[in-house]
């Protein structure tokens, strides 16, 4: 794993693309595309498939099955990313987030120290 701040492991790099790749499918709106026909079923199918997947990741961590667990991981990754991007939210937003909080963790655990 590369731990320059200007570069991003794969894995990362492939979390951006499938964000990207996302969006496009919503714009053009292929026949054939998964996000497309879930994103046009609307909020509510939505927001019952992210919860679906939220479940049964929480189940496969208290099952303890690895192999589920990533699975299930992946799944709600994926589904998230589709509910975000079709209210406008993109993962750069959401990473955006967390680096404020854990700038202020940080800030605030410096304070502490002093």
């Amino acid at each position: 794993m590369t731990t320059h701040s200007d570069s991003k492991p794969d894995s990362i790099r492939f979390l951006a693309s499938l964000d990207e790749l996302i969006r496009e499918r919503m714009a053009a709106r292929p026949a054939d595309s998964y996000v497309a026909s879930l994103v046009a079923s609307g909020d509510k199918r939505l927001a019952q498939k992210l919860g679906e997947e939220a479940v049964e990741l929480a189940i496969a961590v208290t099952a303890g099955d690895r192999d589920e667990q990533l699975g299930e991981a992946a799944d709600l990754l994926f589904h998230m990313l589709v509910a975000l991007n079709a209210k406008g939210v993109r993962l750069e937003h959401v990473s955006a987030v967390l680096e404020q909080r854990h700038a202020k963790m940080v800030l605030q655990k410096s304070e502490e120290t002093q």
